[in-house]
């Protein structure tokens, strides 16, 4: 994925992060116990009783004597909750606030007994090896920012081929989509493919998304399909690869695809493709992965355009929205 000083960069970035946030939960404990003494003195007690613990456990002492270590602990513990709730004071009050409350601003947590990067670390690198600008606008581009008003409530069927408005349509979609969110770890959500013309929300839908399984700690690999099958075919023709690219694209959690059907295909590229969609759906090793496609081609296009195979799985495990209305793009409201 990326170079082995990339990361370090990035570890010391960690570091200073850690650091911080211990020294700051430091400053606020100080804080809160020369206001309350007695907070202090639970806090040494309960460090003296957990060591005290550990001992008996390695002499094995009699498990009365654990026993009352276990109760002494358990009163401390009832004595310090009550007097946090009489001072108004939260637990998490005296405790580091992490960036990242997995690996605790390390970038690596243990896994089945291993210790692996966590998705934070993951996701910064590839943000810094892919993504680039793709996901540049999500302070933006998220659903506190979204605003049914831009769609018309005209119900045009002429016009939109369709018999209801393009504000109802979008709240369907954006309904869909936050069902996607909260559904995500079910293998039996099916993926999401957003269809329409230019302008009509497709990339500010999926980017409202993105924003919102970040925020949950998922990977996120978020690729145009021209530069997708063009880096994918360069990295097959390039012998001293190592197919990172390839790799994250079937591994990682969330893969959004933006402007199907905007590339020039051929042979090689329809296979690539197939691989991508197909290999995504397995789940591979007990991990959920999923994919938003979105494209200006309708349905009738999508088959003039791909192979069976590709369509069949769109139709079989996607769940396909049509964009219409007016370009949003210049309305009030948009930058």
């Amino acid at each position: 994925m990326a170079n082995s000083t990339v990361i370090k960069e990035l570890l010391k970035d960690y570091d200073k992060k850690r650091s911080q946030a211990l020294e700051n939960a430091d400053r606020r404990k100080k804080t809160i116990y020369l206001e309350i003494p007695r907070l202090q003195e639970i806090e040494d007690e309960l460090n003296k009783y957990a060591i005290e613990t550990a001992k008996s456990i390695l002499i094995s002492n009699s498990s009365e004597y654990l026993k009352n270590l276990q109760e002494k602990i358990k009163v401390l513990h009832e004595e310090r909750t009550s007097i946090l709730r009489k001072n108004n004071i939260n637990l998490s009050d005296l405790e580091p606030i992490y960036e990242c409350p997995l690996c605790k601003d390390t970038g690596y947590i243990t896994e089945n007994s291993q210790t692996v990067m966590c998705s934070c670390l993951k996701q910064k690198l590839l943000n810094i090896e892919y993504n680039k600008s793709n996901i540049g606008n999500l302070d933006k581009e998220n659903f506190k920012k979204f605003n049914l008003n831009l769609y018309s409530d005209e119900v045009n069927e002429s016009k939109y081929n369709a018999d209801i408005s393009p504000r109802e349509n979008i709240k369907i979609v954006a309904k869909a989509a936050k069902s996607f969110i909260k559904n995500f770890n079910n293998p039996n959500e099916k993926n999401l493919l957003f269809s329409g013309g230019t302008g009509l929300g497709k990339t500010f839908l999926s980017n409202c998304i993105v924003a919102e399984l970040l925020s949950q700690g998922k990977t996120v690999l978020y690729q145009t399909a021209p530069v997708m099958l063009d880096t994918l075919i360069n990295e097959l023709f390039d012998k001293d690869s190592n197919n990172t690219f390839s790799q994250n694209l079937l591994s990682v959690e969330l893969l959004v695809i933006d402007d199907l059907g905007t590339e020039t295909m051929n042979s090689m590229k329809f296979t690539e493709l197939y691989k991508i969609i197909n290999t995504r759906l397995l789940n591979q090793n007990g991990k959920i992965t999923k994919t938003i496609i979105s494209t200006n081609l309708d349905l009738q296009g999508l088959f003039n355009t791909y192979d069976e195979r590709i369509v069949s799985r769109f139709i079989g495990n996607y769940n396909i929205f049509r964009f219409f209305g007016d370009d949003i793009r210049f309305k009030k409201g948009i930058q």
